[in-house]
């Protein structure tokens, strides 16, 4: 359990299961709906709706989290989950020593109070335990999410634009920038 500072709720990061995802998966579908309608870039365009986000988390997170090809953690406060990111385990033979960051999103209501961080935190963790040598992720170019990587080390390694469609303005391309940390 990580604290938010003085007078602020306590968080707790932990790594959720496929069981707990199908258990909670309207919260799981609200977090993701509201992430997407917030503006966040992690591969949703509008219109999204609550069943687009519950068939995104049961129909592909779900199956990838059972077959240990993802881990996903996920960010509570007083119990309600207000943040997740996952970790993308290897597929490829000669990929083996590397990992990907995905889908980091948090409650627009909870933002700025470090739990992208922390989930951050515990995802990187993870990946170290797990013995692997690197990791690789997207996002957005510009996106305030680009400095939080940046400050844990993760290097730019080049940009693409027009590489996604905005998630609220489906006339406006974004590029997207790919960064990579390497773990000791």
């Amino acid at each position: 359990q990580r604290g938010l500072g003085r007078g602020k709720r306590s968080m707790l990061i932990e790594q959720m299961n496929a069981k707990t995802l199908q258990d909670e998966a309207a919260a799981f579908s609200e977090l993701l709906a509201l992430a997407v309608g917030a503006g966040a870039s992690i591969g949703f365009v509008q219109p999204f709706t609550h069943e687009d986000a519950s068939e995104f988390w049961l129909n592909r997170t779900a199956p990838l989290v059972e077959n240990a090809q993802s881990l996903l953690f996920g960010a509570r406060i007083e119990g309600r989950v207000v943040g997740t990111v996952q970790l993308m385990l290897p597929v490829m033979a000669n990929q083996q020593h590397k990992a990907d960051v995905a889908k980091m999103m948090v409650h627009p209501d909870f933002r700025r109070r470090g739990i992208a961080a922390a989930l951050l935190e515990a995802l990187i963790q993870a990946a170290v335990d797990r013995g692997f040598r690197l990791l690789a992720l997207d996002t957005r170019t510009g996106d305030p999410a680009q400095s939080l990587y940046a400050k844990f080390g993760f290097e730019r390694a080049g940009e693409i634009p027009c590489f996604a469609r905005d998630p609220l303005d489906p006339h406006k391309f974004d590029g997207t920038t790919y960064m990579y940390k390497v773990l000791s």
